[in-house]
């Protein structure tokens, strides 16, 4: 059973696609984030690089859109083979655009001038005539009898990419959906001459929205919606589903939190998390760098019923499955490399490849596999297009700055010493009361730390240690104390 779960919230959209009761995608939108991919601008070049062969173009957001020769037009035709070629393009030229990545930290949004108006059985491309056909299509005839069907309904001119549900779509509806967006298009060529450069043009669709136009299959059985209004939303915009299936959208009604009712929150939390753990007991780790994600598998408690190498086998099989999943649920872009467990036989390699392949194709997202170095290493590429989850659900932790470590419990025992040895120096301070974090000071008395110092040069001196749980374990405060009758608190202890 495969269902569409939208959970609308006062500060963001959450879209689960649900297999079964496991999570298979996971879409988030933040209400105040702006998302850029899908958008189309009227732009201006500011500069052209020929050496680059790329552009910058102010599109009107506060860093200039990434422009790539490979995705400029001329004669109607995306450039294919930009060796050594010049852009057609001058500083000052004013350009119509659409968003294909999203910004990513000191990068700008990459744009293409191959505007795409995506629909649910066909995507049109208004300034490229061309006739394609979704990958996943593999039957030869029905692609055949499709390639056929869209020549004679696109108007001249036009391109159009013929999606995977367009197999199950009638010749009607896909008609009626090219009209639609050869409508659209009109609008915005309207808009493109009239609005200043700089200007937003159009504007993609929601997250919810898109979820039902790029996910509704034939497998989909039901749309769970938690609010009313975009409950109707959905029945005016795919009206011709609603008369056909009238309980594909359903409202939810139950008294809890939807996603807590069908028992997301809790898979939801765990891809926020470094462990996986897999279903024999192995896990895996996922780690984000710069530059890439590595992820590192592990047989955890498994050991396996025959050998060594079968253990080691399954446990790579059972993880290159989660990993594809992993991959899509958590929306993890980029180069990724993949740590498989060493393994001896090369058949038993090369079935863990294939296992990866096959489990990497249920992906909307082109993913590539490059191959398995001796050492079982594997190198993943998958389009970056929106943004990672952890971008959208995580912030840089305050206290490590994104380290993702804090100083040991010793390191901070051996700070103090430093600074109470700056305190002492001053021959006047006899007693210090010193505020710290519950976990260092448990260690300074279970371990005696610093006994030695107490015994030696802090032998005169008396120095009161209390342990508070809001205090950040890189922190303490030390405050001189000064007169004859002292002011302690109750959970003060003396140090040695």
């Amino acid at each position: 059973m495969k269902d569409i779960l939208i959970n609308v919230n006062p500060s963001d959209t959450q879209v689960c696609i649900v297999q079964d009761g496991e999570l298979v995608e996971f879409w988030v939108e933040r209400k105040n984030l702006t998302r850029l991919v899908g958008n189309i601008y009227k732009g201006r070049v500011q500069n052209v690089l020929n050496g680059m062969q790329a552009a910058f173009v102010n599109i009107g957001l506060e860093k200039n859109a990434f422009l790539f020769a490979g995705d400029t037009l001329e004669y109607g035709e995306i450039l294919k083979d930009v060796t050594d070629k010049k852009l057609n393009l001058r500083a000052g030229d004013n350009i119509l655009c659409q968003v294909t990545k999203e910004q990513f930290g000191s990068k700008g949004a990459r744009i293409t001038m191959n505007v795409t108006l995506p629909g649910r059985s066909v995507v049109l491309m208004p300034q490229i005539d061309y006739v394609g056909v979704s990958r996943k299509i593999t039957d030869e005839q029905k692609k055949k009898e499709l390639i056929e069907y869209a020549s004679k309904i696109k108007p001249d001119g036009y391109g159009i990419i013929l999606r995977t549900q367009s197999v199950d779509c009638t010749k009607e509806e896909m008609q009626e959906e090219v009209n639609e967006l050869v409508e659209k298009w009109q609008k915005i060529k309207e808009l493109n001459i009239t609005k200043p450069a700089g200007s937003l043009i159009y504007k993609e669709e929601g997250v919810a929205i898109r979820a039902v136009r790029d996910m509704l299959r034939d497998d989909v059985d039901r749309i769970i919606i938690n609010d009313k209004r975009l409950l109707e939303d959905f029945k005016i915009a795919f009206s011709s589903l609603n008369d056909k299936k009238p309980e594909l959208f359903v409202l939810y009604e139950g008294k809890q939190a939807m996603l807590k009712e069908y028992g997301l929150n809790s898979q939801i939390e765990k891809l926020l998390q470094r462990k996986v753990v897999l279903a024999n007991g192995a896990y895996l780790i996922i780690d984000r760098t710069e530059a890439l994600t590595v992820i590192d598998v592990n047989t955890g408690k498994y050991v396996g019923e025959k050998n060594l190498e079968q253990t080691v086998f399954e446990t790579n099989c059972i993880a290159a499955k989660e990993i594809a999943r992993q991959l899509r649920v958590r929306n993890i872009g980029g180069i990724v490399v993949i740590d498989f467990i060493d393994m001896e036989s090369q058949e038993h390699s090369q079935k863990v490849l294939e296992t990866l392949q096959e489990a990497l194709a249920l992906d909307r997202t082109k993913t590539s596999v490059i191959g398995m170095t001796p050492l079982g290493l594997v190198e993943v590429t998958r389009k970056k297009t929106r943004s990672m989850l952890e971008s959208v659900m995580l912030q840089t932790c305050p206290y490590c700055n994104g380290d993702g470590y804090v100083l040991s419990d010793e390191v901070m025992a051996s700070n103090l010493k430093l600074r109470l040895n700056d305190v002492f120096s001053n021959g006047e301070v006899k007693s210090v009361l010193v505020n710290i974090a519950p976990s260092v000071f448990h260690k300074i008395f279970t371990y005696r730390l610093l006994e030695k110092e107490c015994a030696n040069e802090w032998r005169d001196k008396r120095i009161y240690l209390t342990p508070d749980e809001h205090l950040h374990i890189e922190k303490f405060d030390v405050k001189v104390l000064r007169g004859a009758i002292i002011d302690l608190p109750d959970n003060a202890k003396m140090l040695f």
